[in-house]
């Protein structure tokens, strides 16, 4: 104890009191008490220090931020709004902006347009037609596409995209381009009124009068079919785009020569004969003109929906109709009833051969014609054809629907 006492300035500690609990106090718990004293002083001293220089630390990075923030930096203010003229946009509505597509939902698809927070795109937008899903129209995450700014969601301030507007434009530009170099088009026909009906040309929906269409029918026998159609107006800023059926029907019809052989597919049937699409135009092949054979019943040879090859008799292009004739292909009298495969394999062949004894025959009409007419002045040309007398023929052509078969 003495020991000690000289380690704390020579004090001397008074005696303990004697009890029935007074026990000479070994060396060993003394020397452990100390040691835990003096171990807390190193440690509070060590924390005291280190809070310390953390204190100093940030005081002089505020004053340094306060006093002269940019100093050692090497980016400046100018480079700072250089960045901001760089990567900003316009975010108007109408603006044009590129953006990549990062996630996709099943009410649209998010996109980085590299603004304050990511753009979105409806899935009403994002195609001209419409669709249930944005994976339909191709709309994948990592797509880079351009959009067009249509409106901002008020409850975030993100901004509402577009493909669909600029479709749009797209569509009415093809529609321009179509219409001046006067081609025709297939248009689905969607619905009706009692002026016409709508049908979907390049995405957009364009009116038929029903004065534009070259037959009868109505609204609804040519609902969910397509037509032959022309462009007669293009105007975007009214949003009005007006078709004819008459005007593709027309041309076509030019194209199609008497004696020609085309493909059709049966429409409908009826006791006097079938009605054949042949590319848009409607012709009626009557049961007389099936087989040299005797038809009574046409559903016993020809089905709706078969495909089969015909030759074009006779059209009226006024009145848009058309005669078609099968009996004129078969190499045999009966062929198309037993074997119709083998009137379409010989059906160019047949109309070859009946082509040219139409050709004989009109060139021998015109001789005879010279014959009796001498004083007319008119002269046969080597081919067979007689110069001035042409022009007077009817536009539409001859009609060939009772000329006798080679075997007739």
């Amino acid at each position: 104890m003495a020991s000690l006492a000289q380690q704390f300035g020579g004090l001397r500690c008074p005696p303990l009191p004697s009890s029935r609990f007074s026990k000479p106090i070994s060396q060993k718990p003394q020397k452990a008490t100390f040691s835990r004293v003096v171990s807390a002083v190193a440690i509070s001293n060590a924390q005291t220090k280190e809070r310390q220089k953390l204190k100093d630390m940030f005081e002089e990075a505020y004053e340094r931020c306060r006093t002269a923030p940019t100093e050692g930096v090497s980016f400046t203010l100018e480079d700072f709004h250089n960045a901001l003229d760089k990567y900003d946009f316009n975010s108007e509505i109408g603006t044009k902006v590129k953006g990549t597509v990062f996630c996709t939902d099943t009410n649209g698809a998010l996109v980085d347009i590299t603004a304050k927070s990511s753009a979105y795109l409806p899935v009403q937008e994002t195609c001209i037609h419409k669709i249930k899903h944005v994976e339909e129209a191709g709309i994948v995450p990592g797509l880079r596409e351009e959009f067009v700014i249509i409106g901002e969601n008020e409850a975030d301030d993100s901004l509402i995209l577009s493909l669909r507007s600029i479709q749009y434009e797209l569509a009415w530009e093809r529609c321009r381009q179509l219409q001046a170099e006067d081609v025709v088009v297939k248009g689905k026909i969607v619905g009706g009124n009692r002026g016409g009906v709508v049908a979907i040309v390049e995405g957009l929906r364009g009116f038929v009068p029903f004065s534009q269409i070259s037959t009868k029918s109505t609204a609804e026998e040519l609902l969910d079919k397509e037509l032959p159609l022309k462009f007669v107006e293009v105007d975007e800023e009214q949003s009005r785009l007006v078709l004819s059926n008459r005007k593709a029907m027309a041309d076509s019809q030019a194209q199609l020569g008497i004696g020609s052989v085309v493909t059709g597919t049966v429409q409908s049937l009826k006791p006097y004969g079938a009605f054949i699409d042949i590319g848009g135009i409607n012709g009626l092949l009557h049961i007389s003109q099936i087989s040299h054979d005797r038809v009574s019943d046409i559903s016993t040879v020809l089905q709706p929906g078969d495909t089969l090859k015909v030759m074009i008799l006779s059209h009226d292009r006024e009145r848009g109709r058309v005669s078609l004739s099968t009996k004129k292909l078969e190499p045999t009298p009966g062929d198309m009833i037993r074997n119709p495969k083998l009137v379409f394999e010989k059906a160019e062949e047949m109309a070859q051969t009946f082509r040219q004894r139409i050709a004989q025959a009109e060139a021998m009409a015109r001789a005879d014609m010279l014959r009796f007419q001498p004083e007319s002045g008119l002269t046969l040309s080597s081919d067979g054809i007689l110069g001035p007398l042409t022009q007077e023929l009817p536009v539409e052509g001859l009609d060939l629907s009772d000329v006798p078969s080679a075997e007739d």
